[in-house]
This record gives C-alpha cells, sequence and structure tokens, in this order.
C-alpha cells in the first residue's frame, strides 16, 4: 500500500487492460468521517472500470489471473523523500484480500512495520494510520 505525502502528495487513476486485480485503498485524511477506513474492488478489463485515487490515500492492488496488466495514471511525479507504505497485511487495517497469502511481495512492501497506535498521526512522518471500519464491494 503506497501513497506519497505533502508537498507531493499524488491522485491516481487506476484501470486494468487485461486479466483483473482486488484494488484497496486506505483513507488517511484526518478531517475525514472515513478516516482509517478501506475499500476493496475488482477492477476488469471485460468491465472497463477506473478507480480514481484521491491524495492522501494509501493504494494497493492484488492481480487475480495470471497475464495481469495494470494502467495507472499519475498526478504527480516520484519523489522518494515523500514516498511512504503500509503493509498490505498489516493485522491494524484487516484488509480482506481475496489471497491471503500473495505468490509475490516485495522486499520493500514486506519491510514495513506493524501500525502502532501509539504512532503520531503527523501526516508527513513516516507512520501509517489504522483502519477502523471494513467495507469491500
Amino acid at each position: 500500500m503506497h501513497y506519497q505525502i505533502s508537498p507531493h502528495s499524488e491522485a491516481k487513476l487506476v484501470s486494468c487492460a487485461s486479466g483483473a486485480i482486488f484494488d484497496v485503498i486506505v483513507d488517511l485524511r484526518r478531517d475525514s468521517c472515513t478516516y482509517r477506513d478501506w475499500l476493496g474492488l475488482k477492477l476488469t478489463a471485460e468491465t472497463n472500470r477506473m478507480l480514481y485515487i484521491p491524495e492522501e490515500f494509501a493504494h494497493g492492488f492484488q492481480t487475480l489471473q495470471d497475464d495481469t496488466t495494470v494502467c495507472y495514471n499519475m498526478f504527480e511525479f516520484y519523489h522518494p523523500e515523500c514516498a511512504r507504505g503500509i503493509r498490505w497485511n498489516d493485522p491494524a487495517f484487516s484488509i480482506k484480500w481475496p489471497f491471503p497469502a500473495p505468490a509475490l511481495v516485495s522486499e520493500k512492501d514486506q519491510s514495513y512495520e506493524d501500525f502502532n497506535d501509539e504512532a503520531s498521526l503527523d501526516y508527513r512522518s513516516d507512520r501509517v494510520y489504522r483502519t477502523t471500519d471494513h467495507q469491500m464491494l
């Protein structure tokens, strides 16, 4: 689950050109009534659906078929100093992925620490945020 912090927060538009994915976003906007909630939905080449991911949302996906192609439209350049992440299986978020143990996860994505309730809620820090409610479409 990736995102960029201010001053280089990024919005994204994601679609699936071939195959299928389970796409997940997590709301990290502290002033939002859905703060720390997650939403997951299936995107496929057949449905031609797209997912708009606003700034201050973490984003990740799991492929559901072999030979899947995902298309990203990024609204900001990549800035490594602003890049942050949440581990896909962090128990604090309890995201209900279709495959509980994905076949391939990068070292970087596996290295994110568990969320800590005592962590600073400063969005500009390296900390991540806890999801309290869960929704799946």
